[in-house]
């Protein structure tokens, strides 16, 4: 993915030093050298990153990133600043900084930063689209593991397959028959005493009272469903 940082420093040696740097890592860079430029230019394009040195003329950094905010820009912004006062940093994470650094610092230290910053405001995609949750369980499809108040449970492979199944359409009655058929790949009707067993095996280790079911419930004459 190509990153677009917005470089926002009054001092001309310091923002073409980054931005030689950054474009040498490969992100597309924009550059400004004081808060109006850098508003506008955030106001009319798209970033994945913000840059913002403290000291700039007329409006200073912890300015601009308020009135980042308060348009509705949401993208991270991390705070370049020449002073090591704790109160300075402070207040740029209070008015909503993402992250600062001290000057000087090392290119090598400043990417570091911008990948930690870009890593926690990307959504992983992958992961969310591996995990089922409800109520106070987590299905990780991927790594077969489940979770209940964030402790893990275990679970046999054929459990864990019907619980799954249930969950990817939770809310919803699945009958007996279907539950043998797609979860134990029965293309006849067999004795669906099976799923009656291994239903009572997930509630033993799901439900905080297995015998008043609130998770997976009976559905009379069909079957089950997952409650969430």
């Amino acid at each position: 993915m190509d990153y677009r940082i917005l470089i926002v420093d009054d001092e001309e040696s310091i923002s073409t030093l980054i931005d030689y740097n950054l474009v040498q890592e490969g992100y597309q860079t924009v550059v400004a050298h004081d808060g109006e430029s850098a508003l506008n230019l955030a106001n009319q394009n798209t970033f994945d990153l913000i840059l913002l040195d403290l000291m700039l003329p007329n409006m200073n950094g912890l300015e601009v990133c308020e009135k980042l905010r308060q348009m509705g820009v949401q993208v991270p912004i991390i705070m370049l600043t020449a002073k090591g006062e704790e109160e300075d940093k402070i207040t740029g994470l209070d008015v909503g900084a993402d992250d600062y650094i001290t000057k000087p610092f090392s290119p090598k230290e400043l990417n570091a930063r911008i990948r930690a910053v870009l890593r926690r405001s990307q959504p992983n995609t992958s992961e969310s689209q591996d995990i089922i949750a409800f109520k106070d369980i987590s299905i990780n499809k991927e790594t077969y593991e489940v979770f209940k108040k964030e402790q893990p449970v275990e679970f046999t492979k054929k459990e864990f397959e019907l619980l799954l199944y249930l969950a990817e359409r939770i809310n919803k009655p699945v009958k007996r028959e279907i539950l043998l058929q797609d979860v134990w790949d029965f293309d006849f009707i067999g004795d669906t005493r099976i799923v009656d067993v291994h239903v009572s095996h997930l509630r033993e280790k799901l439900e905080d009272q297995p015998k008043k079911p609130t998770l997976i419930k009976t559905v009379r004459g069909i079957g089950y469903k997952l409650e969430g």
